[in-house]
């Protein structure tokens, strides 16, 4: 992949996208679990832990690009991606993080959540980078910044617009057909570009298509058990 090339920016925009939907959960957190501290305590708390939880992401992300040279490692963190763009669209978020009561505590809790939160995202920069290192540092430096100061504005966004989830897993679920078609043992089967790009754009459907079905299908059930609720209280 050249440098500034078409697809390298491609690629970067991906990451970029893919940090901004990802990435403000784990902001979230960091300020879920600093809350009960005294409020000269929180600001060094929030650096720190952000400093804690980059350090493990970059260790973390350069170890899944390792990894995802291993044969059928592609196929299976491409599988996984589409998981995660499917719970995009449908997952109603929960930031259910428990607020540490000490200084350490409130640390380690920031560290420990957002590396456990923090997987998809991971996995997603990896996946969109291709493998190409300076893609995976300019992904990382993207998030640290996303995480330490972005959650109130993205949560601010995704209220306003919508549009920006379901963008965001059409994203995560391109970046999935693109971790499959890439596999090598898989090579011969989508070596017909009408082939290739046709399962790319057949995935993103799909997965559009299962998310908002679903999501139609809950804003019904809710509806109906909120009539049932109404007419329980008449009775």
């Amino acid at each position: 992949m050249e440098l500034f090339s078409s697809e390298w920016l491609a690629a970067l925009l991906s990451i970029v996208v893919i940090d901004l939907v990802l990435a403000g959960d784990n902001a979230i957190l960091i300020g879920l679990a600093a809350r009960n501290l005294p409020k000269n305590q929180q600001k060094k708390v929030i650096i720190w832990g952000t400093v804690g939880a980059i350090l493990i992401r970059i260790a973390a992300t350069l170890a899944v690009v390792w990894l995802l040279k291993i044969p059928g490692l592609l196929l299976v963190g491409g599988l996984l991606l589409v998981i995660i763009a499917y719970k995009l669209l449908t997952d109603e978020k929960d930031h259910d993080v428990k607020a540490a009561g000490n200084f350490w505590a409130a640390i380690r809790t920031i560290i420990i959540a957002d590396a456990l939160m923090g997987l998809d995202n991971v996995l997603a920069i990896a996946g969109a980078s291709h493998g190409n290192m300076l893609l995976v540092i300019i992904g990382l430096l993207i998030s640290v910044p996303v995480v330490m100061f972005g959650s109130t504005l993205i949560l601010r966004w995704v209220d306003r617009f919508p549009i920006i989830i379901t963008i965001g897993a059409a994203v995560l679920a391109w970046t999935a057909s693109k971790m499959i078609v890439g596999e090598p043992f898989l090579k011969t089967y989508f070596e017909n570009g009408f082939i290739k790009y046709g399962f790319e754009f057949v995935v993103v459907a799909v997965i559009l298509s299962l998310g908002y079905l679903k999501k139609k299908k809950s804003a019904a059930n809710r509806a109906e058990q909120h009539e049932h609720e109404v007419l329980r209280k008449v009775d």
